[in-house]
């Protein structure tokens, strides 16, 4: 057991069960968390200020099994290879897979879609490092067209109103949201993902302006607002993911 920092009412330590390391975090809270986080299968439990140590490491261990449980399952996902952007080389858009072809051309860089294939335009002699770029910029772009109809459609039916959004890579996550701000954001990775997942997670982000934490509160608005939601998530789990990226 190991303290690692002390914040007014929070205390962070850490607990060894044999090879598992479980980050503890005690603070002004009601009830006990324990969550195991993709991809690796970190775990951290959150509990109250009032139970002690030993309350906490017996509470572990009887959800071992889970914990195990858990983490193999996020260490068995599957993980994309990383991508050299070369001709015939598979890319995903809207959760379809796509070949790609690269056409090297004295213009502007541009990306088309032909059926099965992404066409890459690029200029002679453009490297892995700038064709990713491009590819990442056209994801982008294509993102920032549905967003803002999605968004509206979701401010409607849940009566939110979101100040802004942005998209950017994430390593840890699919969305976040600064309530106070009323911002959302989210993965660039989302534009290779099923139409339906990226909707899953805009709402996500949107119902925590109507509740902040994953509690009964939050499940009761999604299930009443997207009732196939789990389905939705499970499909976005089950998908190849970048190594980086962890689940939602």
């Amino acid at each position: 057991m190991r303290i690692l920092r002390n914040r007014v009412n929070t205390k962070v330590e850490q607990l060894q069960l044999g090879d598992i390391v479980i980050d503890v975090e005690q603070k002004n809270i009601k009830n006990i968390h324990l969550s195991v986080y993709p991809p690796d299968g970190r775990v951290r439990i959150a509990a109250p200020l009032r139970i002690d140590l030993d309350t906490i490491r017996v509470y572990a261990l009887s959800k071992l099994k889970w914990i195990k449980k858990q983490q193999a399952k996020f260490r068995a996902q599957d993980r994309e290879a990383p991508r050299e952007f070369l001709n015939r080389e598979s890319h995903y858009y809207n959760g379809k897979r796509y070949l790609l072809k690269v056409v090297e051309v004295e213009a502007a860089p541009k990306i088309e879609l032909e059926y099965s294939t992404i066409v890459l335009y690029v200029r002679p002699g453009a490297d892995t490092k700038k064709r990713q770029h491009i590819m990442d910029e056209w994801y982008r772009a294509q993102l920032k067209m549905v967003l803002p109809v999605l968004i509206e459609k979701w401010e409607q039916t849940l009566n939110v109103k979101v100040h802004a959004f942005g998209i950017k890579k994430m390593k840890t996550k699919w969305g976040s949201c600064n309530c106070e701000a009323k911002r959302i954001w989210l993965n660039l990775e989302l534009a290779k993902k099923p139409p339906e997942c990226l909707e899953y997670v805009v709402v996500h982000e949107m119902v925590h302006l109507l509740e902040r934490k994953h509690n009964e509160i939050f499940t009761a608005y999604m299930n009443e607002h997207l009732p196939k939601w789990r389905f939705y998530k499970e499909e976005l789990n089950r998908l190849p993911v970048k190594p980086e990226n962890w689940n939602y």
